[in-house]
């Protein structure tokens, strides 16, 4: 740390009046200059770890290029980062987070509080973030939407606030809606409900993922659409509904009902590519790697809608100064468009969708976000051709699709009776 940090004021209206409306589009080819002047920028480096999903070297090297300083980044599995957010506060500057873990890790205080002032695009932010709704007519989630997690009282509290307070947990930046995905080639036939994954067409073939916080609520979409269960909230169950949940697929499971579980991105991947499953739990950009291979694979829209999660960065309690301010100057890099861009090409949405589609042509917009027809290929950010031009993104546009959510990843007040009935049902 410098104990006199050269710095210039984020906090005044300037900044956001060149970012915000019409002067972000002139902004579309470049990010306007660091707000951090200091000569030894270059030798700042800030630890960040996070997902697979994005914590992506192509990301730190723009980094480097664009602001100056060094990003390192550590990908771990989601159980990882709970642990590490949670007990290794020295190890890590920036945390980039789902809001399910923050519900899990905010309350050891590893985390600061974030100004929502320092964020040039603050306002800009989709309004799931902030209200739990996508527009004002939105019914909210159950699950742990964000909003419920994303705001505190002040700097130093532990209180989540249900309403925007200028001090934000994370600040938003990649999320989704999560579905089934299926081989169509080898099903012949349509999928509509979240219960086909237990229908005994597909013994042997299905497969779940094993991060119980996530695949609990993928179960409970499967036991509401087979009429088995009528849940409070499927986000915060009660020790009942769990072993009932539990029950329904630890009877299916014993019946050979699954293929095997998987953890990591490649292991959903090799699965479905290999054909030994054919429906399965899975994430957008591994629908999108088994179709890079040449082989069919749809993220198939179901009727009762999506399951979705959202992730965001948050600082280390530990950083002040300089870095606090090139932590700042980096999340505010971050949403003006050149990294949505980059994940959109993947499937996932930006937190500020609008300076994403200046570093996208007309057509990847189109397809990603408004769900056009693609008029050319569609490549993903390594320019490997996804989709054939004719062909429409599966679900629709980002409002078909956000606004069919019907559950956001969960943290539940039964977490631990949940985890332990979970991990009964894997060793079943």
């Amino acid at each position: 740390m410098t104990d006199e940090p050269t710095r210039i004021s984020t906090k005044g209206p300037s900044r956001r009046q060149l970012l915000g409306g019409a002067a972000a589009a002139a902004t579309a080819t470049a990010f306007p200059a660091p707000m951090i002047w200091a000569q030894n920028i270059k030798d700042i480096t800030l630890r960040q770890f996070g997902t697979g999903v994005s914590n992506l070297n192509d990301v730190a090297v723009k980094v480097k290029e664009d602001l100056g300083f060094t990003l390192e980044m550590t990908a771990l599995d989601s159980d990882s980062v709970t642990q590490r957010a949670a007990t290794q506060p020295d190890s890590f500057d920036i945390a980039d987070i789902e809001y399910w873990i923050c519900k899990k890790v905010w309350p050891a205080g590893n985390l600061q509080a974030m100004d929502v002032s320092r964020i040039a695009l603050y306002d800009k932010i989709v309004p799931l973030f902030k209200t739990g709704k996508l527009t004002p007519e939105s019914t909210i989630a159950q699950g742990t939407a964000p909003h419920t997690v994303g705001f505190v009282e002040g700097p130093g509290s532990n209180t989540f606030v249900q309403e925007e307070s200028g001090w934000m947990t994370l600040i938003p930046t990649i999320y989704n809606a999560d579905t089934l995905g299926i081989r169509p080639d080898l099903i012949n036939r349509p999928i509509s409900n979240w219960s086909e994954l237990l229908n005994p067409e597909f013994r042997g073939k299905a497969s779940l993922l094993d991060i119980s916080a996530i695949g609990i609520m993928d179960m409970a979409m499967v036991c509401e659409s087979m009429g088995e269960i009528t849940y409070g909230d499927k986000g915060n169950m009660t020790r009942a509904e769990i072993d009932k949940t539990i029950g329904i697929f630890t009877e299916a499971k014993k019946a050979g009902q699954f293929r095997a579980f998987w953890k990591s991105f490649d292991e959903s991947v090799n699965l479905m590519a290999s054909g030994e499953v054919v429906i399965q739990s899975m994430w957008s950009p591994a629908i999108t790697a088994v179709k890079s291979k040449g082989i069919p694979c749809v993220y198939q829209p179901l009727e009762e809608g999506y399951r979705s999660w959202g992730g965001g960065i948050g600082l280390s309690k530990n950083l002040s100064g300089l870095e606090l301010d090139a932590a700042y100057e980096y999340i505010n890099w971050y949403l003006s468009g050149w990294v949505g861009g980059y994940l959109m090409r993947q499937g996932y949405y930006s937190a500020v969708p609008e300076t994403s589609k200046n570093f996208m042509s007309a057509d990847e917009w189109g397809f990603w976000f408004e769900g056009k027809p693609a008029q050319g290929e569609i490549v993903n950010p390594q320019g490997v051709t996804m989709e054939q031009p004719g062909s429409t993104r599966d679900g629709g546009s980002f409002y078909e699709r956000m606004g069919a959510v019907a559950c956001w990843n969960a943290v539940m007040d039964e977490n631990l009776y949940m985890v332990r009935k979970w991990n009964e049902f894997i060793a079943a």
